[in-house]
């Protein structure tokens, strides 16, 4: 999928205009990070991983980026409490 091709989704979570503002200003792998969130609701960092081909680091750096701007919620999985399962949290 190209990156026009993920802006112009009508229905996304991420189109309203304060999410919108500061989604541009974070780095590619941030945005892919949030995109692959906004698809598939609840993900393992390792999940993302594999979803989105990054390295592991660089997903941490995303996931790290997108907290600090309060886009992403975490919370511990209850299948295996040594992982968290990230999910958009824009509203």
């Amino acid at each position: 999928m190209s990156v026009p091709e993920l802006s112009q989704s009508n229905n996304s979570r991420l189109q309203d205009a304060d999410s919108t503002e500061v989604v541009r200003d974070l780095p590619p792998s941030a945005k892919l990070v949030a995109k692959v969130l906004e698809y598939n609701e609840t993900m393992s960092q390792s999940d993302l991983a594999d979803e989105t081909l990054l390295p592991p680091r660089t997903v941490r750096y995303a996931l790290n980026r997108l907290e600090e701007e309060d886009l992403v919620d975490s919370r511990f999985s209850f299948s295996d409490a040594r992982k968290r399962l990230y999910s958009l949290d824009v509203e």
